[in-house]
């Protein structure tokens, strides 16, 4: 029997007293396609196998996936809500001691109308995530304007997928994370792939990856390290971190320069050619070396290589995106694709590989500071009227636009924010300059935390409230393609556990807006809402119904209706949603790293992910498994770095910048440049590299720039630094 039959025959396989649930990974965008092994005897999950009918993965699965099913009866799970009685433990695990709902609830409401009443309504504030579902992320928006009616709510994706947002929403006027479905990137003759460690961060995609090369197409990979895709690519461009502005120019320049530019189509379908044009002129091979780094004759060639590709799809990642540039990056690389008429058909265009589960829906419906769903925007009359409509509220009523996450945390430093409604994010390891967020959040007046592990952040909280994990409920995510998917339920609740939605409805209903929710009683009930909240929005969800997305394998949005089918391709008929249906050629000067290396800081720190972890690790440094194999964070140095500081493989030495320090193991590594040092940021407490990471913003997106800073190495002796 063929080794594929075998295993799509075992994973569809049965035993007694036992059911399979098919639903998806609760990690990346991949959102990768699996079966829930549960025991029917005692409804519990005990197993998971892949979903060969999945068109996106195949039955592929990565570490994090193949262990994802063990997170949900873990033996660290919060079961009841817990209170802390004592202030001056605050950012530690202790001090807590376990409560009924009632008792937390009443504390919660008591507490938040108290500093409401004393300091205004917009002295509360919500901080949650996008590895929920739609249906959550849609009524914690709701949540924080309608019931706590307060302006200041942001999200986790802000330190994710903003500069991808605030690009692509500047170029095509619409911002959905992947022109095409994934299933095209096989067929296409040349893959640009820019700040994306992907054989680690979407290891499911990879099959498709090299499917490209086998077919004798092209991988040209822009990256500071040589990461296991970087090995297999036919150029590396191993550019200084963040300086992809300046590659992306020079990329644009030389398509134009050697006849590679589709002149037809630029001049039909987009605005802004000849400023470009002029802008990018000055970026040669030789100018643009001196910037990055990278070989010119490199430069040469990618340039040339996509630019006669007759289909080609420019992919970036968090590496070009969390800059305090990244959104110029985004559009910078778009540019490649607008100018020689590569996108808006099969087989090319331009995608984003989305970092967390719902880091596509979660960002359209209104967690972000200035947006509300359907990816309308708060300073839009019209959609504020449309989604007021849905809401039962007045125009008037709707609070104004808030900040940005991390501006949040300035907010409560000056104590114009004095509440916090923390949920599915872990900011006290996963915000730049840590030292300074977690002082702000030991210095709030009151904190609230939901989640299912007593987190670094559940630390700093007066409240925790117990959640589901993603396989006690269900729902909708939208994957890295804009594919809207449905996530099942396979267990209930552990313990006294309660979905997130479940929680805000109870707590809306204890502050008096009871009546704009107390009809949402169940995920499919706020599912019917969400989708009627979307409707005639840029992100259009009305079509996507639960029925449709089980039988289509998924919808892509825009949606419209419940008789369209959906959009698998962006732009096929080559209008964009601009008002005059052009996109966006952006003309963008190069600006520098906001913090270059100096003779006190002479490296640059760059950070990222490790195939074994995801995000702030929350979840999977608890998995044995993915903790045995990466258990603490290191930091990555060259071998002729390495010398010139007398340091060895797998010492100690202690890592710092302007803003804090860690202590780390060193691995001496050739994959990463001699002017750089590469540490992971799945680690919380004194391993956080987030500790040393710098808050300069991007202005349009308010990414902060964790990609560049900088650093300086020293030995330990005796444990002592030497200074």
């Amino acid at each position: 029997m063929p080794a594929d039959k075998f295993f799509k025959e075992i994973a569809n396989k049965t035993h007694p007293n036992e059911r399979l649930v098919a639903t998806h990974c609760s990690y990346c965008g991949m959102q990768c396609g699996m079966n829930l092994r549960v025991n029917t005897s005692t409804n519990t999950i005990i197993g998971v196998e892949p979903r060969y009918d999945w068109p996106v993965t195949l039955g592929k699965m990565c570490p994090k996936g193949v262990t994802a099913y063990q997170q949900t009866n873990h033996p660290d799970r919060l079961l009841r809500p817990l209170i802390r009685d004592d202030a001056s433990t605050k950012g530690t695990k202790d001090g807590f001691r376990e409560a009924s709902w009632e008792e937390a609830y009443s504390l919660i409401v008591r507490r938040f109308q108290e500093l409401q009443n004393e300091h205004g309504k917009d002295s509360l504030s919500v901080f949650s995530g996008v590895s929920m579902t739609n249906e959550k992320c849609y009524l914690t928006g709701k949540f924080a304007r309608v019931a706590l009616q307060t302006r200041y709510i942001d999200y986790n994706g802000r330190f994710c997928m903003s500069s991808a947002a605030a690009g692509f929403m500047r170029t095509f006027g619409v911002d959905r994370g992947s022109t095409l479905p994934w299933t095209d990137l096989h067929e296409t003759d040349c893959l640009f792939i820019a700040g994306s460690n992907t054989a680690e961060c979407h290891p499911t995609s990879m099959f498709r990856v090299w499917e490209v090369q086998n077919r004798g197409g092209y991988l040209i990979v822009a990256d500071p390290r040589e990461t296991p895709l970087a090995r297999r690519a036919d150029i590396h461009l191993d550019l200084r971190p963040g300086t992809d502005l300046a590659l992306a120019n020079c990329m644009v320049n030389l398509i134009i320069r050697n006849g590679h530019a589709d002149r037809e189509f630029v001049a039909r379908h987009t605005n802004g050619f000849e400023e470009l044009a002029e802008l990018v002129s000055g970026f040669t091979p030789e100018y643009t070396s001196e910037i990055t780094g990278v070989a010119p004759e490199k430069l040469i060639r990618a340039a040339d290589i996509y630019g006669k590709a007759p289909n080609a799809v420019v992919m970036f990642a968090r590496g070009i995106e969390q800059q305090h540039k990244g959104a110029d990056n985004v559009s910078a690389y778009t540019n490649m694709a607008l100018v020689t008429g590569k996108i808006g058909r099969p087989k090319a265009g331009v995608a984003t590989f989305t970092g967390q589960g719902n880091g596509q829906g979660g960002r359209e419906h209104g967690q972000k500071a200035d947006a509300l769903p359907g990816y309308r925007k708060i300073a839009n009359p019209k959609h504020v009227e449309e989604v007021c409509k849905v809401w039962g509220i007045q125009p008037e009523e709707m609070p104004q636009a808030g900040v940005s996450a991390y501006e949040m945390f300035e907010l409560m430093e000056k104590k114009t924010i004095c509440g916090l409604y923390l949920l599915c994010s872990n900011p006290a390891v996963s915000a730049p300059n840590l030292n300074y967020v977690r002082a702000c959040l030991r210095g709030l007046d009151f904190m609230v935390c939901t989640d299912i592990y007593l987190s670094e952040s559940a630390e700093f909280a007066d409240v925790v409230l117990p959640t589901t994990t993603w396989s006690e409920d269900e729902g909708t995510v939208t994957n890295l393609e804009g594919r809207i998917i449905k996530i099942n339920k396979a267990q209930e609740p552990l313990g006294e556990s309660k979905p997130d939605w479940q929680i805000e409805v109870e707590l809306a209903e204890r502050l008096g807006r009871g009546q704009y929710f107390r009809h949402l009683t169940s995920a499919k009930a706020i599912s019917d809402e969400f989708r009627e909240a979307t409707k005639g929005g840029y992100a259009d969800y009305y079509g996507a119904t639960w029925e449709k997305i089980e039988q289509q394998q998924g919808v892509f949005w825009p949606c419209p209706s419940e008789e369209h089918p959906g959009t698998p391709h962006m732009f096929l008929d080559k209008k964009f949603y601009h008002a005059d249906g052009k996109a966006k050629l952006c003309a963008l000067p190069y600006r520098p790293p906001a913090e270059e290396p100096c003779e006190s800081y002479p490296l640059r720190l760059t950070t990222g992910r490790v195939v074994y972890h995801y995000l702030s690790g929350n979840q999977t440094r608890r998995i044995p498994f993915l903790r045995d194999m990466c258990p603490e964070p290191y930091v990555e140095v060259h071998p002729e770095t390495a010398a010139q500081y007398g340091i060895a493989h797998e010492e100690v030495v202690r890592l710092y910048t302007r803003r804090g320090e860690a202590n780390y193991k060193v691995k001496i590594t050739e994959a990463i440049r001699k002017d750089t040092v590469f540490v992971p940021y799945h680690f919380g407490h004194e391993g956080s590299v987030n500790l040393l990471t710098i808050a300069a913003l991007d202005p349009m997106s308010r990414m902060p720039e964790f990609k560049a800073c900088a650093a300086q190495i020293e030995k330990i002796q005796e444990g002592v630094a030497q200074r």
